[in-house]
């Protein structure tokens, strides 16, 4: 049995931590050149660790998100589903979502290609 999905489980913690942190260096650090991410408050998906950049700079600059995972399910493809424990809160620390969300990610050679905003099963 491979312990791939282990190692992409370690490398989605170490994303998760880098943005919770606000280390944006550390977080982009994980990601393909080519990686494909969801504006989840705009709509839409940016493409590349500069596009990601901007748009958690724009993010944070308006909102407070805190995500923590939960629990992990390795999916077909290299894909891992991820629930996470997602609390939001406005620049005064009102809080305006506490909710549990679905982050499907792809991963391939140890780097995050992608990830989408869906629900849970």
């Amino acid at each position: 049995m491979s312990n791939q999905p282990a190692l992409e489980i370690e490398l989605l913690h170490a994303a998760y931590a880098a943005f919770n942190a606000r280390d944006i260096d550390a977080a982009l650090a994980l990601m393909s050149a080519d990686v494909v991410w969801p504006r989840a408050f705009k709509g839409g998906f940016v493409r590349g660790p500069e596009e990601v950049r901007a748009y958690w700079t724009e993010q944070w600059s308006e909102i407070d998100g805190h995500v923590e995972p939960v629990a992990f399910h390795p999916e077909s493809g290299g894909r891992i589903l991820v629930e996470v424990h997602q609390v939001v809160r406005d620049l005064a620390g009102t809080v305006l979502a506490d909710e549990r969300v679905g982050h499907r990610f792809t991963v391939e050679h140890r780097l995050i290609q992608g990830m989408e905003i869906c629900s849970l099963p």
